[in-house]
């Protein structure tokens, strides 16, 4: 008696993104480091997945994302790709592996797809990284562009305050994703930007626009996967929601599991050989 095989989902692609903007459903994101995690949310049906150099701060510890290198970007990229079977899976790439050198930024992105089997990558910036993109683009690489707060450029920045409140950075920010469509991203994150700006970029470009802090205008939204869980305790933006207190029932865990053990509770008969 033949058994009737479960359909794999569905797979997520560029061209699907582009199919939900267009009939209005919006895309959901989060970012993954490690297979565990990655299966979990590809499994509930997460659309994209962003390796994002955000590990620099939560996987690693380090105060900003500037330290995090290309070879510790691949091995987690590695690490998310082995879990997923439906959603896209993008790959940041870190500072210094792209800006100023466009050959470089091309051998980047190409260690980063032969090496982790990832879909696609995302850099930082406008019409300055323009030469990086389309080299990229024209080795095949779909590219999703980055504008706004840019947590590579914190020092230039020196704040992590909302971006393009003035109008003079507002029009820049408008250009530049003008530039980022044009030069061939399929799709651009708008970070910590004012509602009504990510509005009007989601109606002017084509291309879907994911925000993070950017309102409820845009086509999608992304968060840090350990800041929507709680287990990060002390990062509180007003853009970020909480679904859950993970320090808290871990914290929680443990203290019961050392409880355990120094009373001789754990384990306990049925719990040993």
């Amino acid at each position: 008696m033949s058994v009737a095989q479960t359909e794999k989902p569905k797979r997520i692609t560029t061209h699907v993104l582009q199919e939900m903007k267009i009939r209005g459903e919006k895309i959901s994101m989060l970012t993954a480091y490690d297979y565990s995690m990655a299966k979990i949310i590809d499994r509930a049906g997460i659309d994209v997945i962003l390796v994002g150099d955000s590990a620099s701060n939560v996987m690693a510890g380090y105060e900003t994302t500037i330290p995090i290198t290309l070879d510790e970007m691949i091995y987690h990229a590695a690490s998310v790709v082995r879990a997923v079977e439906r959603s896209l899976v993008v790959v940041d790439m870190p500072f210094g592996s792209y800006q100023g050198n466009s050959k470089e930024a091309l051998n980047s992105a190409i260690r980063i797809m032969k090496e982790t089997g990832a879909h696609a990558v995302k850099l930082e910036g406008g019409a300055e990284i323009a030469e990086s993109i389309t080299r990229i683009l024209c080795a095949g690489i779909p590219v999703m562009g980055h504008l706004g707060l840019t947590p590579q450029s914190i020092h230039k920045f020196g704040t992590f305050v909302v971006r393009a409140r003035e109008e003079e950075e507002a029009k820049k920010l408008v250009e530049d994703a003008h530039v980022l469509e044009d030069t061939g991203c399929f799709s651009v994150v708008l970070e910590k930007i004012p509602a009504r700006l990510g509005a009007q970029v989601s109606q002017e470009l084509k291309i879907p626009i994911i925000g993070i802090g950017a309102g409820r205008f845009v086509d999608g939204q992304v968060l840090v996967l350990h800041d929507m869980l709680g287990i990060t305790h002390d990062f509180s933006p007003r853009f970020l929601r909480r679904y859950h207190n993970l320090y808290q029932e871990i914290t929680s865990s443990v203290n019961n599991y050392i409880t355990d053990v120094k009373n001789l509770e754990f384990p306990n008969d049925k719990e040993q050989y």
